[in-house]
């Protein structure tokens, strides 16, 4: 499985490539951020960043994407930012077909340290030695898109399962119109 995490950001986002399955070696493919400067309008900020990802998605040929979900925080401003970039990857991906995976920052530091409260340096910390880099990812942003490419290829089989179960269950829950065999039409006559 190749899959582009994407750490959503206006003025750097992060994005990396990593192929592998659960349960084995995982092989670090590329990662870097896109940039955009803090004082261009917000419009050309969003076409940079959807160039940025095309231009990943181009190279890579991922076969799924993860974006960290926006989550709530006191400063607005920052969060419309995250959710502006996030919606661009989202955007790029589905634009291609290739399916998109929202995960949480807490459930991407669980899966990569096995604690939902890390901080930056124990999750670079992490994605260096499952990736067998020498050093780790700079900037943060780099290396949580590795942390999201990650936390996916070792979610998905199970994510895969759980959501078959709830379709299956769905399917269960449906009515179920009784097959009644039709009588035949006699035609009454007075």
């Amino acid at each position: 499985m190749r899959v582009l995490g994407v750490d959503p950001g206006l003025t750097r986002c992060g994005v990396g490539v990593v192929e592998g399955v659960a349960g084995r070696p995982l092989t670090m493919l590329g990662v870097g951020v896109v940039r955009t400067a803090s004082d261009a309008e917000l419009g050309h900020r969003l076409v940079a960043i959807e160039r940025g990802i095309e231009e990943w998605l181009d190279e890579h040929r991922p076969e799924y994407v993860a974006v960290e979900r926006v989550f709530a925080q006191h400063n607005v401003r920052t969060v419309m930012g995250t959710a502006q970039a996030s919606a661009v990857a989202m955007l790029c991906a589905s634009r291609r077909g290739i399916p998109v995976a929202l995960h949480t920052p807490s459930e991407v530091k669980a899966a990569v340290t096995g604690s939902g409260r890390a901080d930056k340096a124990q999750v670079g910390a992490m994605v260096t030695r499952l990736l067998r880099l020498d050093a780790p990812p700079k900037p943060a942003d780099a290396a949580d898109a590795l942390a999201l490419a990650i936390c996916h290829i070792w979610r998905a089989p199970a994510l895969n399962r759980l959501q078959q179960a709830h379709a299956a269950a769905a399917a269960a829950r449906l009515p179920r119109v009784p097959r009644t065999a039709t009588a035949p039409v006699r035609k009454v006559t007075r």
